[in-house]
């Protein structure tokens, strides 16, 4: 009886953890749950856009170690507006080493976006918190992903690895 007790307290559990963590409890608004990122190149010249795609590279490559330790949001959110001026001079190195003079602007701000899908994720349109990196006049096309949760962030061989507390917990549980 008392593992079954503790079994319906666990499930209880991890259902709250469930809506709190992807924002249905925040007035049913998923967007609340993520955090997007877009780079906008300066303009949708041929030259602007491939080396929007440069930039990208290697601000993933900065910001995956600083999102990897985050396990919500917010904690995403105050890692990466630390690493902001961080942020903007590796994509200013970029720039420089394509021969472009103009600058780059990071900040995090909540942006009105479109739907979009992104491996088979469908964000609906809303309102979202998001990292913006402005490359020039940043009036070109952009790159989106979602930096929380990792949609985009990788290990660098391409693939995601997701672990759960709440499934660490279970085991812990149940080894015992």
């Amino acid at each position: 009886m008392k593992k079954f007790a503790a079994i319906c307290i666990l499930l209880t559990a991890i259902v709250a953890v469930a809506f709190i963590s992807w924002g249905v409890s925040d007035m049913g608004t998923p967007e609340c749950a993520y955090l997007r990122v877009h780079i906008r190149a300066d303009s949708n010249e041929a030259e602007a856009q491939a080396v929007k795609y440069r930039v990208r590279d290697a601000v993933v490559r900065y910001l995956t170690p600083v999102v990897a330790e985050c396990d919500s949001k917010t904690r995403a959110m105050m890692a990466i507006e630390k690493e902001l001026g961080a942020i903007e001079e590796v994509a200013k190195e970029i720039l420089r080493e394509n021969g472009f003079s103009y600058g780059a602007k990071a900040s995090l701000r909540r942006e009105d976006f479109p739907t979009r899908v992104y491996d088979g994720v469908t964000l609906e349109a809303g309102v979202y918190d998001a990292l913006i990196l402005e490359l020039g006049s940043g009036k070109g096309d952009n790159w989106w992903c979602v930096v929380y949760p990792p949609l985009c962030f990788t290990s660098g061989n391409g693939n995601i690895v997701y672990k759960s507390m709440i499934a660490e917990i279970i085991k812990k549980f149940f080894a015992s």
